[in-house]
């Protein structure tokens, strides 16, 4: 594996006026910018300042030229008009191309590769003024061999993965916002682990188009954010539409709590963290109800690994048959396995998630939102293992749209976060329900 490339050549030592715009929502950059308060270039040079600070320890960034992005912020300030993501720092996962920057995807095989084009989801960001200022480390293809990257909280705990980069650069405010992708519990466990808003959509809702599959009928790109409202704000550009409704303060909710066939891998402080929560949250007006799964779902785990490794192999084919060398244990193991499964376990997959799909509406009832562990617990010691998936998995495979939300901390004042999930292609909601769950348990929305 090559070294990450950090290159600090023009950065700055920052004004004590900007010291704190690193560590500002999303939404408050682009007012403040909006108004003239502020210049995409001072943004710009607070992440830069954070990043040279920083990246030694949490080693987010797989690729960043200070220069470059100080110069995209300049062209920006220069500008007459105000775009809606004007001069707002975004980081992208490196397994999703940029045009001017190199797409690595954590391995050998990739080392100096540079697209011609944008991914989709970052030309529409750059369109609407977003200063794309590098790209995180990812682990390799997006898989379970994680790259360098340290948790922002304790650098002796994983960051999670493989959006080990944007979790961690946007847990410890080097950047403001971060693509990220899932397709087990990718952006959702980084999320949970860093201390951040973790969304990922329904399935296939932000166009992949630029984006290395690992697997197709999985994988969804992702957004790692501050809060709700600046996951919220990317997702207006990205789709074309409003921003979510906001909840009336005494709206009276009914939530599902759900603690998955996966109950048994709880620790302490998840189990504490989504008791607390639900308790908090009743007290606030909502009406909680216990939901279980079909028994059926229990199998959705060992389907989704299923789908994992056969769509894999085929994805990487020429890899593993011209450029092994190139690639780790982890992920050669799991492509061995998906040439050689049969496809009638393939098929069997894909059948039992269509049809738990068809199920979700007997699931949800007449819930608004489920309550969900979003991790195990705390991030665990240790950088060789990025955490279990399976609390994300399962909802990843039925392709609801989840969220993870940085409401609590465990023993070793690590975050620990709870999960929320809403109903396919209503997204919108999830975000307005969102919205309020984590004003109504006091955290920065």
């Amino acid at each position: 594996m090559h070294a990450p490339q950090l290159q600090t050549a023009g950065i700055k030592k920052k004004p004590m006026s900007l010291e704190n715009l690193n560590e500002l929502p999303a939404t408050e950059i682009v007012r403040m910018i909006g108004d003239g308060t502020t210049t995409a270039e001072a943004v710009t040079q607070a992440c830069l300042d954070r990043i040279s600070a920083r990246e030694d320890t949490v080693k987010a960034w797989a690729y960043i030229d200070a220069d470059y992005a100080l110069a995209q912020a300049r062209i920006l300030d220069e500008m007459p008009e105000r775009k809606p993501l004007h001069g707002l720092p975004i980081g992208v996962k490196d397994v999703i191309d940029t045009a001017d920057m190199p797409t690595q995807m954590q391995s050998s095989a990739y080392e100096d590769h540079q697209p011609r084009t944008d991914a989709a989801c970052v030309a529409m960001l750059r369109a609407a003024g977003a200063v794309i200022l590098g790209k995180t480390v990812t682990c390799e293809f997006a898989g379970s061999f994680p790259g360098p990257t340290t948790n922002p909280h304790n650098p002796a705990h994983t960051p999670g993965g493989s959006s080990s980069g944007s979790g961690a650069a946007v847990g410890d405010f080097m950047v403001h916002g971060a693509f990220g992708t899932q397709t087990g519990g990718s952006v959702l466990r980084p999320a949970s682990f860093c201390g951040t808003v973790g969304y990922k959509p329904t399935y296939n809702l932000i166009n992949r188009a630029g984006l290395m599959f690992a697997a197709e009928n999985l994988d969804t790109i992702g957004l790692l954010t501050r809060t709700v409202d600046d996951a919220d704000l990317l997702m207006s550009v990205l789709l074309n539409r409003d921003r979510a409704a906001v909840i009336p303060d005494d709206a009276k909710p009914k939530i599902g709590l759900c603690h998955t066939h996966h109950w048994d891998l709880a620790l302490p402080e998840t189990i504490s963290a989504l008791e607390d929560s639900a308790k908090r949250l009743e007290m606030a007006g909502a009406e909680i109800v216990e939901i279980d799964l079909p028994k059926s779902f229990a199998g959705l785990s060992a389907a989704r690994n299923a789908l994992n490794d056969f769509e894999r192999s085929r994805v990487m084919a020429d890899l593993w048959q011209n450029e092994r060398d190139h690639l780790s244990a982890n992920i050669a193991k799991q492509l061995a396995n998906g040439s050689a499964m049969e496809f009638a376990t393939y098929q069997n997959a894909v059948v039992l998630a269509n049809d738990s799909r068809a199920q979700l509406d007997d699931v949800f009832g007449d819930v608004d939102v489920i309550l969900a562990p979003s991790a195990t617990g705390e991030a665990p010691e240790g950088l060789d293992y990025t955490g279990d998936p399976q609390f994300q998995g399962c909802w990843t495979i039925l392709h609801v749209p989840t969220i993870s939300l940085p409401t609590h901390t465990g023993p070793r004042n690590l975050p620990v976060g709870i999960q929320l999930v809403g109903r396919r292609w209503q997204d919108d909601k999830l975000l307005s329900w969102s919205r309020w769950v984590v004003d109504k348990l006091g955290i920065w929305r």
